[in-house]
């Protein structure tokens, strides 16, 4: 298979000819999508798409993963299948490298099932150091076999970031009371309650400090790695990978239906790297990919039943479409904020077909730029819509409501010409003789003509004026 790059300069090379053989001009649909193609591709000599092309992992080997940035469907894509491969090797253990500020809450608990659910052992290290193991990172730690940490790194704060959007209600009589009375509404202790229970379980599981895991949940509480290891939060500090798999040879790992000795040391590594679909789906599960694909998508589709036969923009538009409803369905979406997208968009359109002299063009907008706001449903900034592309993306979508009311006012003002007014200038043939009165055929009736030329019928003229119900008219030479 060519590199990605290649793949991307030939649609790029063939939509060209495509375009050159039709011989329709190049609409502004085409250009924006050519400019984004050409964005996206890698620098020279890039391999970002490509999968890893290390050498095949020996058996016993300890495989590396990096979980670095935020949890997301690709991060979490990474990790279950890098621990799916990692045990059909036959590789000994898994080192997850973490730093992580925390993520989405459905990708963290894919991950922890996974390693939960993993046959061979898995290693948390949050390392280098300076890294963290905050909120989805902290439940993470506490999932894995063995959690390890590097100096001058921390955990903790693993408070559900939702809860600052949740309206306060009163509490209700079935809701657990356990919780003090400042945890706020009847909503949050049951968010609260439900995420202590779940790192508790955790933390029972691996032997762990229980009680410090619920502070983290329920006061956002932070530990610093010495901090963690005295409380029985981690199992051990290491400064580097080296001295991590030294200080592991000879522990011994429960795995449930067995044990297992570990002896890491002298045992071959293989670094597992993120291949294209891992590449891929942390691109279009970007929000602000996302957002744009979507629009590309819509815009695509209209463009092709406005002006039906062209082709490319359905196309396009209908794939653009698909891939940004695959990567919303795995985004925490406001289906509020995207109804109200959708409206946005269709009293432009509306505008466009219907002018009402600016009414649906700017309540079109304004629903839109808002339903752009409320989009995602999530106070994580790395899955939040970048405020300058809404505004951007705003006051093009403004401008084109305006320019539609523009245009509209123009043809309203426009002074109506009808009858012989709209005839001056124009050039016509003469279409027959009747009774010897040369006439031409005009708004699909036959006028009779004037000339001081004697005319013949396919004779070329152009009207000067008119007289009664008669064009006044010269004679062109041919």
């Amino acid at each position: 298979m060519p590199p990605a790059d290649t793949r991307v300069l030939h649609l790029v090379e063939s939509l060209l000819y495509w375009k050159h053989q039709r011989g329709y001009a190049m609409s502004a649909f085409i250009r924006v999508l050519l400019s984004l193609l050409l964005c996206l591709l890698p620098p020279v000599g890039a391999t970002a798409l490509e999968p890893s092309t290390d050498a095949r992992p020996a058996s016993a080997s300890v495989w590396l993963l990096q979980l670095n940035g935020v949890v997301g469907p690709a991060s979490s894509d990474y990790l279950v299948r890098g621990l799916e491969q990692a045990a059909a090797s036959g590789a000994q253990a898994v080192v997850l490298q973490i730093d992580t500020p925390g993520g989405l809450d459905l990708s963290m608990r894919r991950m922890i099932t996974a390693i939960l659910g993993s046959p061979i052992p898995v290693i948390g290290y949050v390392s280098p150091s300076g890294a963290r193991a905050a909120s989805a990172g902290t439940y993470l730690l506490y999932s894995c076999h063995i959690a390890a940490m590097a100096p001058a790194t921390n955990l903790g704060a693993a408070t559900p970031v939702s809860l600052g959007g949740v309206p306060a209600i009163e509490p209700e009589s079935g809701d657990d009371q356990t919780s003090p009375p400042s945890s706020g509404s009847a909503m949050e202790r049951k968010i609260t309650n439900d995420a202590v229970a779940y790192i508790r379980s955790l933390a029972e599981l691996r032997g762990r400090n229980a009680d410090w895991a619920e502070q983290a949940v329920r006061d956002g509480s932070s530990l610093s790695a010495e901090a963690a290891l005295e409380r029985q939060v981690i199992d051990l500090i290491a400064d580097d990978l080296d001295q991590l798999l030294v200080q592991l040879d000879g522990r011994v790992i429960d795995l449930g239906s067995r044990s297992q000795t570990l002896q890491l040391s002298t045992a071959p590594r293989f670094e597992y790297q993120p291949d294209w679909r891992t590449e891929f789906l942390a691109v279009i599960t970007n929000p602000n990919v996302a957002y744009l694909l979507m629009l590309i998508g819509i815009y695509g589709l209209i463009f092709e039943f406005s002006n039906p036969g062209f082709g490319v923009p359905g196309v396009l538009g209908a794939i653009s479409l698909m891939i940004a409803l695959y990567a919303l369905q795995v985004l925490p979406v406001s289906y509020a904020g995207l109804g109200l997208m959708l409206i946005g968009i269709g009293l432009i359109v509306a505008e466009a077909f219907a002018p009402s002299f600016g009414i649906l063009g700017i309540g079109g907008a304004i629903a839109f730029v808002v339903g752009s706001v409320m989009l995602m449903d999530t106070e994580l900034p790395a899955y939040q819509i970048a405020v300058p592309v809404i505004i951007a993306l705003g006051l093009s979508t403004g401008l084109v409501a305006f320019g539609v009311v523009a245009m509209a006012l123009r043809a309203h003002n426009r002074p109506q010409t009808v009858g012989i007014d709209a005839a001056n200038g124009q050039t016509f043939h003469i279409e027959c003789l009747q009774q010897g009165q040369a006439m031409v055929r005009f708004e699909g009736e036959l006028w009779p003509v004037r000339c001081p030329q004697p005319l013949h019928p396919g004779d070329r003229v152009r009207v000067q004026g008119g007289a009664g119900v008669h064009l006044l008219v010269i004679k062109l030479e041919v």
